[in-house]
């Protein structure tokens, strides 16, 4: 362990170690927004390029918001975030959250190393006339574990700082002329959709970037200041966001048989040499979300394990993400982007009334010596998830779906987000106003 690869677990951040500055943050969260997956969740949106792109607009800036609050909240209390979670859910109502987070990010571990393998097979294919897969997971398996051993500092400093920027960078923009160049922006401006729901769409995009919500705080506790990682995480993530739910609409609109990344591998690869080189930079950036779900979900199990070793943890989830991935296909994209929001995004609402409540600030005792459940917060939290699923509809999940459609769900495509968000939000400051009245009241008297 150095000063620049610290393996630092649930307690405080030290102010030593608070050395993230403003850039840092904004490139973390930049790497970490590009994905080849969201070039293509566009396809995702049946919409017109037009409403495609006020869509991406709408859903980058609340969502983005969203994170970068988040981010704010994470870096004041300097702890991870399902550490976080202890002071409006109860330090055992945080193990629901931490339990889920768990589930999530070791899914996406999954997906990213399974996702860049394709990818990377693709390539090699192509190129080589190498088909791989296998080998490819294992060997992105074992980058993802070797970037999360370093940890949020030692990533930023060693890996993207130094190399990752200049590669996707360059690769992002020769990617968007060639995404110009070949496609048809004048003709999509003018024409019409494929019956698809603008709020879904406005959705899908506040899904994708609050999923991240569960993670910011592991990374943002070592920004030097709240403010830095607030700018840094929200307009770090939302530049990108832009690019890629617009470019992708555009891209996805003038190729309609692209229907995943790999069809992106195969329809951009064939444009020359310089379109392979920019796919390979960013079939190496994916490389990001890997080691990001790798060491959060670590660092989430250190909330119901504090005394176990993140290195320790950091192997095991990186190993048996790879064994996973070696017998799993990729699944629903869309479905499964739904489906975090729905925990996640009232989830933010039911943190956010709290802090707002305890003055914008948590004290280390509100944390970790506060009370063991909190169900008045916890059952806010699952009016919020409620009210997200029977708005959005998830398909695919069996009873829970058929259950759903039972309950005459609203037509006319509304979004889920904003109402489940503005519900656990009213109802955890209706159940947390009164308690901290209260507590203030009892202090003053005894002043």
């Amino acid at each position: 362990m150095s000063a620049e690869t610290p393996s630092w677990g649930i307690e405080p951040v030290p102010e030593r170690l608070r050395v993230l500055e403003t850039l840092d943050s904004f490139l973390l969260w930049t790497n970490l927004s590009i994905s080849l997956l969201v070039l293509v969740a566009a396809a995702y949106f049946g919409l017109s390029l037009r409403d495609a792109l006020l869509a991406t607009l709408v859903g980058g800036l609340i969502g983005s918001a969203m994170l970068g609050v988040a981010a704010y909240i994470g870096a004041d209390a300097r702890v991870p975030t399902m550490v976080l979670q202890r002071a409006p859910l109860g330090q055992r109502g945080s193990y629901i959250a931490t339990t889920l987070n768990v589930l999530q990010c070791l899914g996406w571990s999954v997906f990213e190393i399974t996702v860049i393998a394709v990818a990377a097979s693709a390539l090699s294919q192509r190129i080589f006339h190498v088909h791989l897969l296998w080998m490819w997971k294992l060997v992105f398996g074992a980058v993802g574990l070797t970037l999360a051993l370093l940890g949020p500092i030692g990533f930023v400093r060693r890996f993207v700082r130094k190399f990752a920027v200049w590669a996707v960078g360059a690769s992002v923009v020769y990617l968007a002329v060639w995404i110009l160049q070949h496609g048809h922006v004048g003709r999509l401006w003018h024409a019409g959709g494929h019956g698809g729901s603008f709020w879904l769409g406005v959705d899908l995009v506040i899904a994708l970037t609050v999923s991240w919500i569960p993670l910011v705080a592991d990374y943002t506790r070592f920004a030097r200041t709240p403010g830095s990682a607030f700018v840094g995480a929200g307009v770090g993530y939302l530049l990108p966001t832009f690019f890629q739910f617009g470019f992708g609409a555009i891209l996805v609109l003038s190729h309609p048989s692209i229907g995943g990344p790999t069809d992106v591998l195969t329809t951009v690869a064939a444009g020359g040499v310089g379109s392979l080189l920019a796919l390979l930079a960013l079939t190496v950036d994916e490389t990001d979300e890997a080691f990001a779900n790798i060491y959060s979900t670590a660092v989430s199990i250190q909330n119901l394990l504090p005394r176990a070793s993140q290195r320790a943890l950091i192997v095991c989830v990186a190993v048996s993400a790879t064994a996973i991935s070696l017998g799993v296909d990729l699944t629903q994209y869309q479905q499964f982007l739904l489906l975090l929001g729905a925990f996640f995004v009232p989830l933010f609402g039911v943190l956010l009334a709290d802090w707002l409540v305890a003055g914008r600030h948590y004290e280390p005792d509100d944390i970790f010596r506060g009370p063991a459940w909190r169900p008045g917060m916890i059952a806010a939290w699952l009016v919020g998830f409620c009210l997200y699923e029977w708005i959005s509809q998830t398909s695919g999940l069996g009873f829970w779906t058929r259950f759903l459609a039972h309950l005459h769900p609203p037509h006319g495509g509304i979004g889920a987000s904003l109402p489940s968000f503005a519900v656990a939000f009213a109802l955890s400051l209706a159940v947390t106003l009164p308690g901290r009245a209260a507590a203030r009241r009892d202090r003053t008297s005894l002043a």
